[in-house]
């Protein structure tokens, strides 16, 4: 195999690990394009993969390739590669979000790679959550985890844990007021039936989650307009455990930012034994978003509402394969 083809045959590697990060709605809304020549790996957005109703600004879509990103870097230190990134190396090209450079030290950066195992093991928990509460230790290196990514991690207190739980609340009656709302996240949900879109994105049935017994968990129903048979109730956590993830300023370098904590957060998570799911309800409406933070914290800005717990893991959902993501030249 020649120097090329291993080069190439490494960035195929590592995009493989990077697309199993998480985006809103499973959209996977990333491009790859990796140069022989410099050895760069490029990150984009992709345009035909927005949500112009719940994610009017792309701000979802930054944290999910900021995530994927993340798990980009874990990847290539786990090989002992160094991938040193760039973010939004050309202002005026909005959708070119990171250069990545990779080199072969043989150094690998032991933080990221001891993560590595967690790439293939997140899944997101859309079911019941134990009672059980989270070691404060365990919430500290949360904490510490966001914070190497240049974000924070705020563990709401009671006041704060319900105005959150009534922000969601308040985002579903929104959602059920607006029919293009509930059109847009239907056509990324996945019931396998004729002409129901795609079977390597979106939401699958299996990753749907019982139905709520009540209303207490802020989990979102994905199966509101397909009503699907034989689906069973369950009854969740009357207190959810959630933390806020968020940055001082609100800009697409906060945003890719806050996707790379992101995602330090739940491969760490995971690792701790931890069950998550994400939480973007009350963030997708401005007037419901600018409440979710806590005024005495030194978060400016929120990104992602976390559910965080003891409980089974989630349902795989589908990727694209990496020849879809991937361009080589």
């Amino acid at each position: 195999m020649s120097t090329t083809e291993h080069d190439a045959a490494v960035a195929a590697a590592l995009v493989e690990d990077a697309v199993t990060a998480p985006s809103m709605h499973n959209s996977q809304p990333w491009k790859f394009v990796f140069s022989t020549d410099t050895g760069v790996l490029a990150l984009y957005g992709d345009p035909v993969r927005t949500m112009p109703v719940g994610d009017p600004d792309n701000r979802g879509l930054h944290l999910g390739c900021g995530a994927a990103l993340f798990n980009l870097r874990v990847a290539a230190a786990h090989r002992g590669w160094t991938a040193r990134a760039d973010l939004l190396p050309r202002p005026l090209d909005s959708w070119h979000l990171a250069d990545v450079v990779l080199q072969d030290t043989g150094s690998p950066e032991e933080g990221l790679s001891a993560l590595h195992p967690a790439v293939r093991q997140r899944h997101t928990s859309r079911f019941p959550f134990s009672e059980e509460q989270i070691p404060t230790a365990i919430l500290d290196g949360l904490a510490a985890a966001a914070q190497l990514e240049g974000c924070l991690l705020a563990v709401p207190g009671a006041w704060h844990t319900e105005t959150v739980m009534e922000l969601v609340h308040d985002s579903e009656l929104f959602e059920s007021a607006s029919a293009s709302m509930r059109e847009e996240i239907a056509a990324w949900t996945r019931t396998g039936r004729a002409g129901d879109g795609l079977s390597t994105d979106g939401i699958p049935t299996d990753a749907f989650g019982p139905r709520q017994f009540g209303v207490s968990a802020p989990t979102r129903d994905f199966d509101t307009l397909h009503r699907e048979r034989n689906r069973p109730e369950a009854v969740f956590e009357k207190r959810p455990q959630i933390a806020l993830l968020g940055t001082v300023k609100d800009r697409p370098v906060d945003w890719l930012r806050a996707g790379q904590a992101l995602q330090h957060v739940l491969l760490q998570a995971t690792l701790d034994g931890l069950a998550t799911s994400l939480m973007s309800q009350p963030l997708e409406w401005p007037e419901l978003r600018l409440f979710a933070r806590d005024p005495s914290s030194a978060i400016g800005f929120v990104h992602m509402l976390l559910r965080l717990g003891y409980g089974p893991p989630g349902a795989v959902t589908p990727r694209r394969p990496v020849d879809e993501v991937l361009t080589i030249r």
